[in-house]
């Protein structure tokens, strides 16, 4: 199986839809988030490995996956998404399939250049985040909706995303959505798992209740193996199940079969839409394959 047939996507005349017209679009939507390469990487002579990131970039593109990249506010020294869009993929790559992320840790100056130069590039979306205040620089804006109204302004033809968090106050989330002020025209949450699967469940329930017609895509997160360091590294930055996936990994299950576990709760709660996080670079396509095939997507 070759990744066009794996694409469970099935979009007709899609190439030239952003993000939010797909999702409004019917059926499922699967993404993958990745991060642009490490400086260093782009620096130095390792052009073996600038070659994997760049092919498994490409690939996932060409055979219409939306791959959001992150902003390299974050807290590692990556490379800024467009300069690396910009240098490394050639004319036949739908830079449209690429989202980058933008938070509110950078200047306002950089961050409304950001939004011209995603124009320029042939960005159709971008998604605009906060940013954690506990690391790093400061917010140029209090909240990221500030940020949002400004770029809605400048490019209005850029669909923004924004940021929920189902772990949090569930009906303050969901106010922002209704809210006029939020201005996005879809939203990502946080990372969930079928641990937290009835936080998913209580949220879209009132989602419809609300009738929020916002549509959302919901994180899944990759993890390659249960070591107590790494997973207690991680819950500093998204919340971990780390007792319940030590026991999963223990009892031999591999990598993707936690994450195809989350995928299939997340459907039966009526979550379709997903974006898979910390894929890696080699070998993406084998695992995202048997992922999507065990999950049934495919």
């Amino acid at each position: 199986m070759n990744m066009s047939q794996m694409n469970c996507n099935e979009i007709t005349d899609s190439s030239q839809l952003n993000l939010a017209e797909r999702l409004r679009r019917p059926g499922s939507v699967t993404t993958i988030e990745l991060r642009p390469p490490e400086k260093d990487i782009i620096e130095s002579s390792d052009t073996n490995r600038l070659a994997t990131i760049n092919y498994s970039m490409q690939d996932l593109v060409l055979n219409d996956f939306f791959v959001f990249l992150t902003d390299q506010a974050v807290g590692l020294s990556e490379e800024e998404s467009l300069s690396y869009l910009e240098a490394n993929m050639g004319s036949e790559i739908p830079i449209s399939r690429f989202i980058p992320f933008l938070t509110c840790k950078h200047t306002l100056e950089y961050c409304l250049n950001f939004a011209d130069r995603a124009h320029s590039l042939g960005c159709k979306s971008i998604v605009v985040l906060g940013g954690d205040k506990s690391v790093g620089l400061p917010r140029c804006v209090p909240h990221s909706y500030f940020l949002r109204e400004q770029i809605r302004k400048r490019q209005p033809e850029i669909s923004l995303g924004g940021w929920i968090n189902p772990h949090k106050d569930l009906l303050k989330q969901i106010d922002y959505l209704t809210s006029g002020d939020f201005l996005a025209d879809f939203y990502l949450t946080q990372i969930v798992s079928h641990h937290s699967v009835d936080l998913v469940g209580e949220f879209l329930e009132e989602c419809d209740k609300r009738n929020v017609k916002i549509p959302g895509l919901f994180g899944v997160f990759y993890y390659w193996n249960a070591k107590p360091v790494t997973l207690k590294r991680l819950d500093d930055f998204l919340p971990v199940p780390i007792d319940e996936l030590t026991r999963e990994f223990d009892a031999g299950d591999t990598p993707e079969a936690v994450v195809v576990r989350t995928i299939r709760a997340l459907k039966g709660v009526g979550a379709k839409n997903i974006y898979l996080s910390n894929l890696g670079y080699k070998r993406v396509h084998d695992r995202l394959k048997k992922i999507l095939e065990q999950s049934s997507i495919i």
